[in-house]
């Protein structure tokens, strides 16, 4: 396989969801309360399906089980990642994710969800909730008994551009008016801890997940922010955002014609603005704002040329 994966994104509409993925990427959404777009998705719940080229119909999964060489043949049962784009036009509910070890025993063998944010856009005033300012689980647990969520959440001022490392165990939400793109683990996972006493469309409140937050969250919280290490290369401005465990994740800022040595692993790609062309063996291939893709391992050596932005990522 030796040509960019383009993929089809899956849409969930969401409580808190809103318009900013139509207006953004202009994205065909399916309501006023579109929440989340699964860019690159393997997941039960909601898979990718290729665009074009010989693979085209077919849904991730499939091509993960049936096409291994794509990825250079990973040990791995499942696909690792999951790339979403969220539009939090809410406030969404206050969650921790397990990992890996808990989700294995108490999800049916599922992964844990270790992700990170990039702030694409958001309001003037905006910011998020990461953490949280309990010394002890006694201490946390008569916070929320006693209702003292402003004592409890750490809340932090965000800018567009920002960048958060989340990882399994931390306490977090995003809040209204934010565009975000998530890289993550491949895992649908979410334990509930507060939901602002929202209703749903039955006038229901949302379940909370109490009892398994308090088995997973991290106390007292420990913050594992990330310096960006900013590389020049040619034409390309390469920012590494992070190298973890679980993902790396850097941004390639185009501007001319920049190119890039082949690469062992499979790359996952985003177009965040702009637009451009991949260039490899001959071919070229259109990439604009709202472009999800796949480069197979061992694409060779390739160019690309525009003005434009990608999120970059693999395990």
């Amino acid at each position: 396989m030796k040509h960019p994966i383009f993929l089809e994104p899956v849409f969930k509409e969401r409580i808190w969801g809103g318009t900013k993925l139509y207006d953004a990427f202009g994205y065909a959404i399916p309501s006023e309360k579109t929440g989340e777009c699964w860019a690159v998705s393997a997941h039960a719940h909601g898979p990718s399906v290729v665009k074009s080229g010989p693979l085209a119909g077919k849904t991730l999964d499939q091509v993960w089980q049936d096409h291994p060489e794509v990825f250079g043949f990973p040990d791995g049962k499942v696909f690792p990642l999951l790339v979403k784009l969220l539009d939090a036009n809410m406030d969404l509910s206050v969650q921790v994710h397990p990992d890996d070890d808990y989700a294995k025993l108490h999800e049916n063998g599922d992964l844990g969800k270790t992700e990170c944010w990039y702030i694409m856009d958001c309001k003037d005033d905006a910011e998020l909730i990461l953490g949280h300012h309990a010394s002890t689980k006694e201490e946390f647990k008569q916070r929320i008994e006693s209702g003292d969520w402003n004592g409890l959440l750490r809340r932090i001022k965000i800018k567009p551009g920002d960048f958060f490392y989340v990882p399994s165990g931390t306490l977090h939400a995003l809040c209204e008016g934010t565009l975000v793109l998530e890289i993550q683990q491949n895992s649908d996972t979410t334990y509930r801890v507060y939901d602002y006493d929202r209703c749903d469309d039955q006038g229901e409140k949302r379940s909370l997940h109490i009892e398994k937050a308090m088995e997973v969250i991290t106390i007292p919280h420990i913050d594992k922010a990330h310096t960006p290490e900013v590389k020049e290369a040619g034409n390309a401005e390469i920012t590494v955002y992070v190298q973890s465990d679980y993902f790396s994740v850097y941004k390639w800022k185009i501007s001319g014609r920049a190119s890039f040595p082949s690469h062992q692993t499979y790359l996952l790609g985003s177009v965040l603005s702009g637009s451009g062309r991949i260039l490899n063996n001959g071919n070229q291939y259109k990439c604009t704002a709202g472009s999800h893709f796949i480069l197979p391992a061992h694409f060779g050596e390739f160019s690309i040329e525009g003005t434009c932005e990608f999120m970059i990522s693999h395990p």
